[in-house]
């Protein structure tokens, strides 16, 4: 040791001559102390260097149990991070897959929207083109009308902002057709129809119709003065057959004379060829008659004003010739004639083109 060393190399020297050994015993104690005190300050850096070294061994186990800890701690990290990952990954997918329902949905929606708005305006349009086609064929604007207004209710129903031009244009078009003033067919031929089947009733001026005559009264007897008594004047029987007979005398006189006035009838004929109509030829005078106004009836149904007007000019020309214009029922057949014939002129259905250019915008989306 380091002591011993210089204790060694001091008791080696070898002491000076002639210094007296007092001094010697006291340079040995002053070096022993010396001696002694260097290997207490030696010691102390030994052991402060031992206490460090297990410092820091300890240090460095703790140092290495957190180090295994913390790598622990982050593999534990490492894996959390990985799991949320891969939730945050499946949130995601789940997040688009929504997005992607909720599209699809909303899609569907609009589609379903769009083809309930579709359906409507297909209906519409057939049901208006329907009623053109009957009104084209009956010659009267009331389908139309009523087709256009039962569309009219609909789409109110509806309330559809998209289909609101839909509805304007179906309002002009009502209002159009209203005021349009189209021919009744169906009227005209009822009323055709009906002097059709009063022909074979009304009386020809070759053979008027017998009017009834109201019989003639004869005024009982007076009765005699109330100074004079009945039974004065004349017996009881008498009295009574006389009555008798002179009511039936005047029955029979004024009989008489209705029949003697009936064999003379004085009247003023434009047409006398109209006299001298024989019974076969009244039949087929009527049956020819009946035939016009069927014709008649059918220009109309085929909207044919012009031949209608013929045929009916025709049947009025030979009501006002023929037949009988004092008898009520010919006048009122005639006038039937004639009011047919004012009406039935030639006016076209109108077509309801806004409507149906409105319902064809609409279904193509503009």
């Amino acid at each position: 040791m380091p002591p011993a060393s210089s204790t060694a190399a001091v008791a080696t020297v070898p002491p000076p001559v002639g210094v007296p050994g007092r001094w010697i015993a006291a340079g040995a104690v002053v070096l022993a102390a010396a001696c002694a005190a260097a290997g207490v300050l030696a010691w102390n850096p030994q052991q402060r260097v031992k206490s460090l070294e297990s410092e820091l061994v300890k240090r460095q186990q703790d140092s290495s149990g957190m180090a295994t800890e913390a790598r622990t701690l982050a593999r534990q990290a490492e894996v959390t991070a990985r799991e949320a990952a891969a939730r945050m990954a499946l949130l995601e997918a789940r997040v688009a897959e929504t997005s992607m329902q909720r599209t699809q949905l909303e899609d569907l929606i609009q589609s379903l929207a769009r083809s309930r708005d579709e359906n409507v305006l297909a209906d519409v349009e057939a049901a208006i083109r329907v009623a053109l086609q009957q009104s084209a064929i009956t010659g009267s604007g009331e389908p139309l009308v009523l087709t256009l207004k039962q569309a009219d209710e609909r789409l109110a129903r509806y309330n559809q902002p998209r289909l609101e031009r839909v509805r304007r244009a179906v309002a002009q078009d009502l209002e159009r057709t209203r005021t349009a003033g189209v021919t009744d067919v169906t009227v005209l031929n009822i009323r055709l129809d009906d002097v059709i089947r009063q022909i074979d009733e009304l009386p020809l001026l070759a053979a008027p119709e017998r009017r009834a005559v109201a019989p003639v009264r004869v005024a009982p007897p007076a009765a005699p003065a109330s100074g004079v008594p009945a039974a004065a004047a004349l017996p009881a029987s008498t009295a009574g057959w006389g009555e008798r007979f002179g009511q039936a005398w005047g029955d029979f006189s004024a009989h008489l004379w209705q029949e003697v006035k009936s064999l003379v009838r004085v009247s003023r004929i434009d047409q006398p060829e109209a006299m001298l109509v024989a019974p076969e030829q009244a039949f087929f005078l009527r049956e020819n008659l009946k035939l016009r106004l069927l014709n008649a009836r059918l220009a109309l149904l085929s909207r044919q004003f012009e031949t209608a007007q013929s045929d009916l000019r025709d049947a009025q020309s030979a009501l006002d010739r023929y037949f009988d214009r004092s008898s009520r029922r010919v006048v009122a057949a005639s006038d039937t004639v004639r009011q047919v014939m004012a009406q039935s002129r030639l006016i076209n259905v109108p077509r309801p083109d806004a409507t149906l250019a409105a319902i064809a915008a609409a279904s193509a989306g503009r």
